[in-house]
């Protein structure tokens, strides 16, 4: 699944991730119990625009030992066939294919990235590195399922972030009961 490169704009930087209704964005294979066909459609369109996908050292050394022998589809397929830009200081140890190290920096990197020609660049499971290019202004749009669930303790995705505004660009609740919603950054 590659993407249609946009060559009059610019890349888009979209970080996706599954939240519990209080903001968690840790471990959600724990509270995210309910799976339905508009969540698993809102996944399909997700990385049917994703040609890259920007992770962290956690994320890519626990995925590059899940992803390559999984069966659960599209995602597996997309992930380990897309290229992986990973924000480390060191040598990546685990051999996953298309894994390079993102060079001079996590967010200079990543707007090397977005100038470059081509789809959406994902960011997925890696909370500080998303955390990080909010912070920077580096991310375009925030994709999230939020589950009806509130998990008390865990890793809130958006905690210790100044103010950003977002605009709602879509919002469909599935039936399942999950919240599927689209945010564009504003700036």
């Amino acid at each position: 699944m590659t993407s249609q490169p946009r060559p009059d704009t610019a890349r888009k930087v979209v970080a996706a991730y599954f939240l519990s209704l209080d903001g968690v964005a840790e471990a959600p294979d724990q509270f995210l119990t309910t799976w339905d066909d508009e969540t698993d459609a809102n996944g399909e369109r997700l990385i049917a625009t994703q040609d890259a996908v920007v992770l962290g050292r956690r994320t890519h050394d626990e995925w590059a030992g899940f992803w390559p022998g999984s069966e659960i589809q599209p995602f597996a397929d997309f992930i380990n066939a897309v290229p992986k830009y990973v924000a480390t200081s060191t040598p990546l140890d685990l051999e996953w294919a298309g894994s390079h190290v993102i060079d001079g920096g996590l967010v200079d990197g990543v707007r090397r990235l977005k100038r470059q020609p081509g789809g959406d660049i994902g960011v997925h499971g890696s909370i500080s590195v998303t955390r990080a290019l909010l912070a920077a202004g580096v991310v375009d749009e925030l994709r999230l399922v939020v589950a009806p669930v509130v998990v008390g303790s865990g890793q809130r995705l958006l905690d210790g972030l100044s103010s950003i505004r977002l605009e709602t660009i879509r919002s469909v609740l599935s039936a399942g009961g999950n919240l599927l919603v689209d945010y564009r950054v504003v700036r």
